[in-house]
């Protein structure tokens, strides 16, 4: 039998709730339960694939290809389960598939409206995969009295009705703004938020409150009384050292212990908190520190490159060091130069991107990592920048550059060491895509295998040749360059299994140098770092000791 969890935020955005909702699923998890966590968005984008990092942050991307919120990728950090593209929709995914319902007749002629037509589809969507675990936890993005999730809510409403009774739980995530001024907490916010959440049908049955301040008892025992739930219900939520430390101090706030009260479950398993102590205590307690340079183009919003930043504290803690990631905007490379920034780290990263804007520098940091010898790990467009750089400065192809910096008017500036892919298998289907096409879910886009090279260097990092990783691009390395990149010194050590698509790169002459096309961020976990990473990492470590 699964129970639901709804969870829902008030008076101000980005209070944590899907921080809040991971953390309350690692809890359950770690109780025995088997759980699942959704993101539900009411934006009218009908995924956020077309956004901007600086709007959205990252896309986080799926096994199957979704294009999804990066909540996701706390889901996946916290809990280990591998989210599906039925774990996260938007409103506009809702009403494109209402709307293609109405024009393939599926109504029967009948008036299409929000209530019943658009919160049945909600919750069709809530059903899904409602028989495979225990817990089914489900994020509803925004903020409580936002105009957009008002159908959101009334489906949650709807829903939580139709099921038997104790199966649904609602938790609610408000802000006790402390002002300074007259040394006050202030409750009414929270006591608005949840009258609002009351005035369209939904009682909650768990305050989560986000303090900057220790919370008094008495104002606790206050927010109880008026907001109607018990006061073991309110729960406080305090700014944390590190995001990993959330299971643990909700666990003591009581957070588990109040949502498993309020489906009336009172012999749960105690739960085992050994492996949050662990990553903490690595945290907490380090060995040493080592400085990595990030070589970016989207640096004025830090969640842009959420899982890559998460993926290398989690390299750090397979060795227990301190990883100080310094994020450098690649365009200052281009009118400076690289060595001016670099010298001194140890280690360069480049991440993926989209555009020509910084790329230039991107090949600069690739040319400075290589030359100078220092661990250098390339993903998705900094795999295509190594290979650039390594096309013009040791093969010799002088114009070697991407068609997707290419305007398509007039002659090509470039020679197309990385061209735009046309077709390729994704299953049992063959995928086409123009390059001028629609943008929204036209990338390749999920889990791919790739078979690398015996005896290369990222196949002893994985302890395998054959891996799955998941993939968010357009633009692919051309093997016909192949021949003329590796006699010049770079290996192809990884390629899909036709052998048509070059998956990874590395130079054998360098003490740690890889290229991937593939996104290896998103699969690591604190409790289980991506092998990629923790490799790095240690280059790093002993590149620091070297100077």
């Amino acid at each position: 039998m699964t129970r639901y969890v709804f969870v829902t935020g008030g008076v101000v955005s980005s209070l944590g709730k899907g921080l809040a909702a991971a953390a309350l699923g690692a809890l359950l998890q770690a109780r025995g339960y088997r759980v699942r966590l959704r993101k539900l968005d009411p934006y009218l984008n009908v995924d956020p694939g077309t956004m901007s990092p600086h709007e959205h942050g990252e896309v986080f991307v799926t096994d199957d290809g979704a294009e999804t919120d990066l909540d996701l990728g706390h889901y996946e950090r916290f809990t280990g389960v591998a989210a599906r593209r039925t774990d996260s929709i938007s409103a506009g995914r809702i009403y494109q598939n209402v709307l293609d319902k109405e024009r393939q007749g599926a109504y029967l002629g009948k008036t299409i409206q929000v209530i019943p037509h658009v919160t049945d589809e909600i919750k069709s969507f809530l059903s899904i995969g409602g028989d495979e675990v225990d817990f089914m936890l489900c994020e509803i993005g925004g903020t409580v009295g936002d105009i957009e999730g008002l159908p959101f809510y009334e489906a949650i409403r709807q829903f939580a009705n139709e099921q038997p009774r104790g199966r649904c739980v609602f938790m609610h995530l408000t802000l006790l703004p402390w002002l300074a001024a007259s040394g006050e907490l202030k409750t009414k916010p929270t006591q608005h938020s949840v009258k609002e959440l009351r005035a369209i049908g939904l009682r909650p049955d768990v305050l989560v409150c986000r303090s900057e301040v220790p919370i008094p008892e008495r104002e606790r025992e206050k927010i109880a009384l008026f907001c109607d739930v018990r006061p073991d219900s309110v729960i406080p939520a305090y700014d944390l050292a590190s995001i990993y430390e959330a299971p643990l101090a909700y666990h003591a706030a009581g957070l588990d212990r109040a949502i498993l009260d309020a489906f009336k479950i009172d012999l749960a398993p105690e739960p085992d908190l050994s492996r949050w102590r662990d990553v903490m205590d690595r945290l907490s307690n380090p060995d040493g520190e080592v400085r990595i340079a990030v070589v970016g183009k989207y640096m004025q919003l830090e969640d842009a490159y959420k899982s890559l930043k998460e993926a290398l504290t989690h390299g750090g803690l397979q060795h227990r060091v301190k990883v100080k990631a310094e994020w450098l905007d690649a365009e200052v490379f281009e009118r400076e130069g690289a060595a001016a920034h670099l010298s001194g780290f140890d280690a360069v990263l480049v991440p993926g991107g989209f555009g020509e804007r910084g790329t230039e520098g991107k090949v600069a940091a690739a040319r400075f990592a290589r030359e100078r010898k220092i661990p250098y790990l390339g993903i998705c467009l900094g795999m295509q920048m190594a290979v650039v750089e390594a096309a013009r400065n040791l093969a010799g192809v002088e114009k070697a550059g991407s068609e997707e910096f290419e305007s398509g008017k007039g002659p090509d500036r470039f020679e197309h060491v990385i061209y735009h892919m046309k077709e390729w298998s994704q299953g049992n289907e063959l995928v086409t895509r123009e390059r001028d096409g629609a943008k929204g879910g036209t990338l390749r886009l999920g889990a791919y295998p790739a078979n690398l090279e015996e005896g290369s260097l990222i196949a002893g990092i994985y302890g395998k040749t054959r891996i799955s990783e998941r993939h968010r691009h357009r633009y692919e390395v051309d093997a016909a360059y192949r021949p003329r990149l590796e006699a010049a010194g770079m290996k192809f050590s990884g390629m899909s299994p036709d052998g048509s698509l070059p998956e990874t790169v590395e130079i054998p002459d360098h003490p740690w140098f890889v290229g991937v096309q593939f996104h290896p961020e998103l699969k690591s976990r604190p409790f289980a770092p991506h092998p990629l990473f923790a490799s790095f990492v240690k280059a790093a470590l002993e590149q620091s000791r070297l100077v």
